[in-house]
């Protein structure tokens, strides 16, 4: 533990009862987790698989075991539990599986999964808006741990009836096809131990010390979830920021760390405010805006580290000004202070502000990595051809058959999925095995069991083609077999675009060929591509919204946008949400470790007109001696403009040559 501040090191040893650690931005929290899990182990002597440590990303998750795993390395660390509550609630169903209902390899149906079977129950007459706005409720309602009786208990509005009513008979759906969806890993575990004094105390007992990071992220059903593995002794050490909560549309809720102290009164509350990433000024900045938010527990950032430049505020006409000056500024700075892509990044409220910068920055030949884009694995086509290797590889995989067997649409619709998945559960069998069986087919309408005999002739040839094609060329042979290639065609508006998402394929194949070697069977690639990591940035300048920021730093950051309606946005402010707005805009500047700029637009384009713009209020609730605003010093502004000026038609002119 050498190195820890005081307040690091408190929190670290106090291993005894309820803690609660408001850990400010960049003040180390990681490490106050890695550390007393070391200290638990190590000092304490508990063994580690009575540890857990819960993230909110897989990310987060892997990092922080490869922490630990330097503190405790070989088997000082082996059972330990590091991962997100889904993870943890997955983990649970895997033991308890018996208990909520479901038979051993239950499904877990993704967003796209579950979105399919509302829509379907909805009815086809009602529109996609409709339909995601049911989707929505009913996973709030999930989100708060209600099952489908206490939402119908709770609703209020005619559309909320109506949810309550669908996530009822969605649930039936779910059980009839032995899944759970992504809300039901946290919810399911949540009910049976609220209703089970023998199982919770067992699940205590299991876990014997609890640890949370980002504990203002969570929502109803997750604090509950906390409490009851935590029980009575509370050996459970909560690590959050109240300034950092942005979550609130997903379900986020901040005020969860202040429940803290009224549900264990006996709460100790140990304060990180040392920073350790920003400059003095970018850090006096980001102190002054969060002041305007009420605080329980207050506290106030403060750094050993030098003052730094002064926050530059531009004010630009528009938005392609705003991102020549940003691009202009990046390849100046890369060129004045050696500085590499990636220690820039651009940040904005929402992700459409990013052409403008990606044209910019194309101009000037800069690297860039657009964060927040439909991720290559997230793809409609790849999910697709992945549905059809998952059940090739494991026909257990109910999950995988229900998308499969859409991809191309057959003559098989949602009831006939339903009478299957109901005789394959009284037969104890995967849909899969379900569907070649002629006397279940032969209860089951002709055309749809028509549908299901021609998909389970084109799995079985698929599976003797396995036997001798390696995993890349199954891929490929999968696509064209399946019907997948075809539909793809006749569904695509042109040659353009076909080729376009074939490619996507294509890729999928080709990452099967770049696997690494003794990669094994298709099963065994298919779980390596399931970890995979879905794009790294690279050495390239990161464009990202300020909500996917969280957690990351850089040497220098732009944060464009800055004005009334934009940033704080105006959704947020007709919906009363001006404090969330505040703390996002302080996720942003304490993201910035030298250099922080913030630029602001005096006219939009809107409806077909121009529409003129004010600059952010936030930026008033900065100190203004830490600023340098457009205008404050003309003779160094011109100076700065010719040198810039000077890197940008050097640009130009190397891409002309070209």
């Amino acid at each position: 533990m050498r190195g820890l501040n005081p307040d690091q090191l408190a929190a670290v040893r106090h291993c005894d009862g309820p803690l609660l650690v408001l850990a400010g931005a960049g003040s180390g929290k990681t490490r106050v987790i890695t550390e007393k899990i070391a200290h638990l182990v190590r000092e304490r002597g508990v063994a580690p698989a009575r540890i857990a440590a819960i993230t909110f990303t897989n990310k987060a998750a892997r990092e922080m075991r490869e922490r630990v795993g330097k503190l405790l390395p070989g088997e000082a660390g082996q059972g330990l539990t590091v991962c997100t509550f889904h993870a943890l609630g997955l983990r649970f169903l895997h033991i308890e599986h018996e208990r909520a209902g479901l038979r051993r390899g239950f499904s877990v149906f993704d967003a796209d999964d579950a979105l399919a079977q509302i829509r379907e129950l909805a009815g086809a007459g009602t529109r996609p808006d409709a339909v995601d706005a049911l989707r929505q409720l009913i996973s709030r309602a999930k989100n708060e741990g209600l099952s489908p009786e206490q939402a119908q208990a709770v609703a209020r509005s005619i559309r909320e009836r109506e949810a309550a009513a669908l996530y009822e008979r969605y649930q039936q759906r779910l059980a009839t096809f032995n899944a759970v969806d992504f809300d039901d890993l946290i919810r399911i575990p949540l009910q049976l131990l609220e209703a089970d004094a023998e199982l919770a105390a067992a699940w205590q007992e299991r876990i014997g010390y609890l640890l949370v990071d980002e504990c203002q992220d969570t929502n109803g059903a997750q604090y509950r979830l906390l409490k009851v593995l935590a029980g009575t002794r509370g050996n459970l050490t909560c690590v959050g920021d109240d300034d950092q909560s942005i979550y609130a549309w997903r379900g986020a809720n901040p005020e969860n760390l202040d429940a803290l102290a009224r549900d264990y009164p006996n709460l100790t509350i140990v304060k990180l405010e040392q920073n350790y990433r920003c400059a003095a000024r970018i850090l006096r900045a980001a102190n002054r805006l969060i002041a305007n938010n009420p605080h329980a527990h207050p506290k106030q950032l403060w750094s050993r580290l030098d003052e730094g430049e002064p926050i530059r505020v531009w004010a630009c006409q528009d938005d392609e000004v705003q991102a020549q000056r940003v691009a202009a500024e990046i390849a100046y700075l890369r060129t004045a202070r050696k500085l590499e892509p990636c220690d820039f990044a651009v940040l904005f409220r929402g992700n459409h502000q990013s052409r403008p910068l990606e044209k910019a920055l194309q101009l000037l030949r800069i690297p860039y990595h657009l964060t927040g884009g439909t991720a290559f694995l997230d793809r409609g086509e790849v999910k697709d051809l992945l549905a059809w290797l998952r059940v090739l590889a494991n026909p257990e995989d109910d999950a995988a058959f229900l998308r499969a067997i859409a991809a191309p649409k057959r003559e098989v619709g949602a009831t006939t999925l339903a009478r299957l998945a109901q005789m394959a559960g009284q037969a104890k069998l995967p849909l899969a095995h379900a569907a070649m069986q002629a006397s279940l087919l032969k209860n089951l309408p002709a055309r749809g069991a028509a549908g299901l005999a021609e998909f389970t002739d084109i799995l079985g040839r698929l599976r003797d083609a396995a036997d001798r094609l390696t995993p890349a060329d199954l891929c490929r042979h999968a696509a064209e077999r399946s019907g997948l290639l075809s539909a793809l065609r006749a569904g695509c508006k042109g040659e353009a675009e076909f080729q376009r998402r074939k490619g996507h394929l294509d890729e999928l194949a080709q990452w099967f060929s770049d696997a690494p070697a003794g990669g094994g069977s298709l099963a065994a690639q298919l779980a390596l591509l399931a970890h995979a990591d879905r794009g790294d940035a690279g050495n390239a300048v990161r464009l990202m919204s300020l909500h996917a920021a969280k957690g990351l730093e850089f040497a220098c950051v732009f944060i464009v946008g800055c004005q009334d309606g934009t940033l704080p946005h105006e959704a947020s402010l007709d919906e009363g949400r001006l404090e969330e707005e505040r703390r996002l805009f302080y996720v942003g500047i304490t993201r910035a470790k030298q250099c922080l700029y913030l630029a602001h637009c005096r006219q939009a384009k809107r409806w077909g007109g121009i529409e003129s713009q004010r600059p952010s209020r936030f930026l008033d609730e900065l100190p203004a001696a830490d600023l340098l605003r457009d205008g404050a010093d003309p003779e160094r502004e011109a100076a700065a403009r010719r040198e810039r000026g000077r890197v940008h038609l050097d640009a130009i002119a190397a891409l002309l040559r070209d």
